[in-house]
């Protein structure tokens, strides 16, 4: 018997039912037989606010409200940012698609200034994320780095009430919502390496409800699943989280016909939260081996000395 409704799982969030109601759209467009309903959650990382994510236990405290409600049957199929979604889920789930990716890169956010560069010794630059502090510190010491959490809108009014000379968000995010307007620049990967995942889309099903992939196949963007594949194999390597310094970005340098002729690069690094040390790798090859690449450019920070780090950073997590 054919499927005559589908709910979704979503975050709260204004940006999170923004994308929720993207994939709604997009499989009421596919199937307009079809019923499609939202079910709008609150997870633990978006009520903990008074507290970086690496220290309340990672990413994965923005999906697990929506993986029960996938388990005990209250939805069919839960949308998450896939820079939100663990390298390893959990034996229950599956991750069957992968949408069109957005912007990868990060944003400069200032009603002062036009980037970091501009930036006077002292100035305050907020951000979430221990990947973006130790980039901003390498290049740019003489500024301060202050953790900045909450939704999109929270973030933005701390800045306009003058917490923070600058903050650094996601470019897709702001696009979305039909914010770019806001953002002053955006910075390209050579600035700062973009979060595995970032700016793409990912369901996730409960594994035993198999009658759900032909309905998502369409959904399923090639390009965006192998640079997701390499991304995450580095990430599933180095047991990197928003709690490690991490970053790894891949794209794709030439589209084909033949997916198999399609030509990708990686390039990932792993940091010192201070910035004093930063670790780089890539590699470039063909985009049917993006999980094998990644894997590569992972043991190539691996003999460089990034192993030390990620080490000492999840012993002192453990202390």
């Amino acid at each position: 018997m054919a499927l005559e409704k589908i709910v979704i799982a979503t975050r709260a969030s204004r940006l999170a039912l923004w994308q929720a109601e993207h994939v709604k759209e997009t499989l009421e467009t596919l199937h307009p037989e079809m019923q499609v309903e939202l079910l709008s959650l609150s997870t633990r990382g978006d009520e903990i606010l008074d507290r970086s994510l690496s220290k309340i236990g990672g990413k994965g405290l923005f999906i697990k409200e929506l993986e029960h409600a996938l388990l005990d049957g209250r939805a069919h199929i839960a949308v998450h940012s896939l820079k939100d979604v663990p390298y390893e889920l959990p034996e229950e789930f599956a991750l069957p698609a992968i949408l069109p990716r957005g912007n990868s890169c990060d944003a400069f956010v200032s009603g002062q200034y036009a980037n970091l560069a501009e930036m006077p010794a002292g100035a305050i630059v907020g951000t979430s994320s221990l990947r973006r502090e130790s980039q901003i510190r390498a290049r740019y010491p003489h500024l301060v780095v202050k953790p900045l959490r909450g939704n999109l809108d929270t973030r933005l009014g701390k800045l306009d009430a003058g917490e923070f000379d600058a903050i650094i968000l996601a470019a897709a995010g702001l696009e979305r919502l039909g914010m770019q307007d806001r953002i002053r620049t955006v910075l390209s990967p050579e600035d700062s390496l973009p979060s595995a995942g970032q700016g793409a889309l990912g369901i996730e099903i409960n594994k035993k409800r198999t009658d759900l992939l032909p309905i998502l196949q369409p959904l399923i963007c090639a390009q965006s699943t192998a640079r997701a594949e390499a991304e995450r194999s580095v990430s599933r390597v180095l047991g990197g989280s928003c709690q490690v310094p991490m970053a790894a970005y891949a794209e794709i340098l030439n589209s084909a016909d033949d997916a198999s002729e399609e030509t990708l690069r990686i390039r990932a690094l792993v940091a010192e939260p201070d910035g004093s040390v930063v670790y780089r790798a890539e590699e470039t090859g063909p985009a049917k081996d993006a999980r094998a690449m990644g894997e590569r450019v992972a043991r190539d920070l691996i003999a460089q000395g990034a192993d030390q780090i990620l080490k000492r950073l999840d012993q002192q997590r453990h202390d």
